[in-house]
C-alpha cells in the first residue's frame, strides 16, 4: 500500500539523515478521535510527525497552495491530507476535518496557521479549539524544535538534530452558552501554553508569560 510505504520511506529518511530525540509518543490514543497540535516551524514538521507517529490513520491539516505542486500533491493525498485555504474561513475544511475526527481519525492541525518565521509561538488561531468543541475528542499537544534549520544544516552536510514532544492528552471544557468567543480564546490559549510547556523557553514566543503557562510549569514535566 502506498502510504504504508511512503511512511517506511520517511521514517528511514529521517533516521538517516538526522538525529532524532522522540518523547511521549504512548500519549497519543491508539485509536478513536483526537487532535496533534504543534506548533509550525518548517516544512518539515507534518513529514516529521507523519514519520515518528504508528497510527496508520494519522492525516493532518495541509494548506490548499501545495495543491499546485507536482511532487507533493499526490503523496499528500495518498495520506488523505485536508486541504484548507489559509486566506479565508475554510469551513469546507472544516468540515471535512471534523467529520474526519467524529470517524476516529487521528488529525494534525498547526493553531499558529502558518509557519513562524521567528522559531517563537505566534498568536494562534481559534480553529483547534472550535474542532475539540465541535467532536469531543482530546487534544494532544505536541511540540517540534530543530526543523527550522534543518534543511540549512542538511545542505552543508551537517546531521540536524531535531526533537519532537508529544504531551499528555487533555479535554477541553465545552463552550457555554453566551460569550462563545471568550470561551474559544481561553481554549485556545490553553491549547497554546500546554504547547509552550513543552518547549524550551526561547521558542514560546507570545505565551512565555501567559499565566497559565506558569501554572503547567509550577505542576511538573508535562510530557
Amino acid at each position: 500500500m502506498l502510504r504504508d510505504l511512503l511512511h517506511t520511506l520517511v521514517r528511514a529518511l529521517f533516521r538517516l539523515f538526522c538525529r532524532l530525540e522522540v518523547i511521549g509518543l504512548e500519549n497519543i490514543p491508539p485509536q478513536g478521535g483526537a487532535i496533534l497540535a504543534a506548533n509550525h516551524l518548517s516544512r518539515l514538521d507534518s513529514a516529521l510527525v507523519f514519520a515518528v507517529v504508528e497510527r496508520r490513520d494519522v492525516t493532518a491539516l495541509v494548506a490548499d497552495t501545495y495543491r499546485r505542486n507536482w511532487l507533493l500533491r499526490p503523496l499528500i493525498e495518498a495520506v488523505h491530507g485536508i486541504w484548507i485555504n489559509r486566506e479565508q474561513a475554510d469551513f469546507q475544511a472544516l468540515r471535512a476535518a471534523r467529520d474526519y475526527l467524529r470517524q476516529g481519525g487521528l488529525l494534525g492541525i498547526a493553531p499558529e496557521g502558518t509557519r513562524s518565521r521567528s522559531g517563537a509561538l505566534k498568536e494562534a488561531k481559534t480553529g483547534v479549539a472550535y474542532l475539540a468543541d465541535k467532536t469531543n475528542v482530546p487534544v494532544v499537544p505536541v511540540a517540534l524544535w530543530g526543523t527550522e534549520a534543518a534543511v540549512a544544516r542538511l545542505l552543508r552536510l551537517r546531521r540536524p538534530d531535531l526533537h519532537i514532544r508529544f504531551g499528555q492528552p487533555f479535554c477541553l471544557p465545552p463552550l457555554a452558552p453566551g460569550d462563545r468567543s471568550a470561551a474559544l480564546q481561553r481554549n485556545t490559549d490553553e491549547i497554546m501554553c500546554r504547547i509552550a510547556a513543552l518547549l524550551p523557553p526561547a521558542y514560546r514566543g507570545v505565551y512565555a508569560d501567559h499565566p497559565r503557562l506558569a501554572q503547567l510549569l509550577a505542576q511538573g514535566s508535562p510530557v
